[in-house]
C-alpha cells in the first residue's frame, strides 16, 4: 500500500525536499494535500506534477485566482477558512510541516488528529506551543518526529534511554558565515553577507540566527521541550563541517554520535520510511572527510547569545514566546538594515529582561489565542524599543 502524505508548506525548502523524495518513489508515496501561503505559481506546478487532488492556499488574495486557473482540472481548491478535517476525510499516514514561523502552530495542531505521523521542522511552533502539541499527540495517538538534523539525531540516538542514562547532549553549530571574522564585523556586516551560510541552503531568517548562534539557543529550548532530558545536560560545540549533528555521552561511558551529509533530505527520508533500509543518494565516506572534523568551544565574546541559555525556563512557558517573537522581530529589523547584527542579541537581552515579561516565566500556555496575544504584545514592544 502507498504511504499517503500531506505537505503543509509545500513551496518552501522542506516541501521541495520531500517532493523530491516522492518524485523518486512514486510507486510507494502519494501526496494527497499541498498547502501554501502565497506562492500560487509553484503550488499549481506541484499539484500538476504530482497529480494532487487537494490544495489549500492560506492567502485569500490567490484563492479566487486559483479557482479560475484550475477550473478545468480535477483539483479541489480550499481557502484558509476550510477546516482540514473537511479536506482529509480519514487519517493520512504521514504529514510534514514545513511552514515557517509561529503561523505553523495552528495548522500543526489542526492536523494532529488527522494523521498517524507528523514530522516537523517548525521551531517556533514547537518552542511556543509544545504543551498544546503534546496534549493533542497523546489524545489522538499520533507519532511525532522532529526533522531538524540535530533533533532527528537526538531522537534516533536516545529512543531506548531515559534521563538517568544520559550525562551530556552536545548539539553542533557550524559557526555560520562569521566564524572566522573579527567580532567588530558584526556591527557593520550587511544582511546579504550574513545570510550566506557556508554549509546549508536556508531561508534568510534562520541564516541570520545561524550567524549569531541564536539558532542553537532555540534548538536547545526545542530539544528540552520534546525530550525528557534535563536542560543542564545540553551543550553547544562549534563544528564547522556540519557533518556530526549530535553527540550523546552516556553514564555507562559510551559516546554515540550521528553523522550525515548537509542534506535535509536525509532526516526527512528516514522519517518517512521509519529508518528502514531504502536508498538515498549521499556522498561516500572517505578518510579525508573523517580526518578533517573539527570541534571548538563557543567563543562567548563572538557569540554572546550563548549567555541566554541561563535565561531559559525548564518547562514550556509563555516566556518561550517572548524570546522567540522578540528575536523574530529583531531579525526582521536587521534584514531591513535598521539595526546591526550585534544589536539583535543586545536588544533581545534587554527585552526579555523587562519586568513586564517576568510573569510569563512560570506561566504555561493554555491556548493558541493566549500565545498569539503575548506574541503581538512582544512584537509591538520590540519595535518601539529597537527603532
Amino acid at each position: 500500500m502507498k504511504i499517503n502524505i500531506a505537505i503543509l508548506g509545500s513551496t518552501g525548502s522542506i516541501g521541495e525536499n520531500i517532493l523530491d523524495i516522492v518524485r523518486k518513489d512514486k510507486k510507494n508515496l502519494k501526496v494527497v494535500l499541498l498547502t501554501a501561503n502565497k506562492n500560487y505559481k509553484k503550488l499549481i506546478k506541484q499539484a500538476k506534477e504530482f497529480k494532487v487532488k487537494n490544495i489549500l492556499i492560506y492567502n485569500d488574495k490567490y484563492y479566487e485566482f486559483l479557482k479560475v486557473k484550475l477550473k478545468d482540472r480535477k483539483i479541489n481548491i480550499f481557502s484558509r477558512k476550510t477546516k482540514l478535517n473537511i479536506i482529509l476525510k480519514k487519517k493520512v499516514d504521514y504529514t510534514i510541516c514545513g511552514i515557517s514561523g509561529l503561523s505553523g502552530l495552528k495548522p500543526t495542531l489542526d492536523v494532529i488528529k488527522l494523521t498517524k505521523t507528523i514530522a516537523s521542522a517548525n521551531k517556533e511552533s514547537i518552542i511556543c506551543g509544545w504543551n498544546l502539541i503534546m496534549k493533542k499527540l497523546k489524545k489522538y495517538n499520533t507519532k511525532f518526529i522532529p526533522i531538524d538534523s540535530e533533533h532527528f539525531s537526538i531522537w534516533n540516538l536516545t529512543k531506548e534511554y531515559s534521563n538517568d542514562d544520559i550525562e551530556e547532549i552536545i548539539l553542533t553549530a557550524s559557526g555560520g558565515p562569521l566564524l572566522n571574522s573579527p567580532i567588530k564585523i558584526q556591527k557593520t556586516i550587511t544582511p546579504e553577507k550574513a545570510v550566506r551560510h557556508p554549509n546549508w541552503k536556508m531561508g534568510k531568517k534562520i541564516s541570520v540566527d545561524s550567524a549569531n548562534l541564536m539558532n542553537k539557543i532555540f534548538e536547545i529550548i526545542e530539544a528540552n521541550r520534546m525530550f525528557n532530558f534535563d536542560l543542564d545536560k545540553y551543550k553547544i560545540l562549534i563544528h564547522p563541517q556540519s557533518y556530526v549533528h549530535t553527540i550523546i555521552k552516556f553514564k555507562n561511558g559510551l559516546i554515540k554520535m550521528l553523522l550525515h551529509d548537509t542534506n535535509m533530505k536525509i532526516p526527512i527520508f528516514n522519517s518517512i520510511y521509519d529508518n528502514k533500509i531504502k536508498y538515498i543518494s549521499s556522498k561516500k565516506i572517505n578518510s579525508k572527510t573523517l580526518n578533517n572534523l573539527n570541534f571548538y568551544e563557543v567563543d562567548k565574546l563572538k557569540f554572546p547569545s550563548i549567555k541566554l541559555l541561563k535565561k531559559i525556563s525548564k518547562e514550556n512557558t509563555l516566556y518561550d514566546t517572548v524570546i522567540t517573537i522578540a528575536n523574530d522581530e529583531l531579525v526582521k529589523l536587521f534584514l531591513q538594515n535598521k539595526i546591526s547584527l550585534r544589536q539583535v542579541v543586545e536588544n533581545l537581552t534587554k527585552i526579555i529582561n523587562l519586568k513586564e515579561y517576568k510573569k510569563y516565566y512560570s506561566k504555561k500556555p493554555t491556548s493558541l489565542d493566549e500565545i498569539y496575544k503575548v506574541s503581538e504584545l512582544v512584537r509591538l514592544k520590540t519595535n518601539r524599543i529597537s527603532v
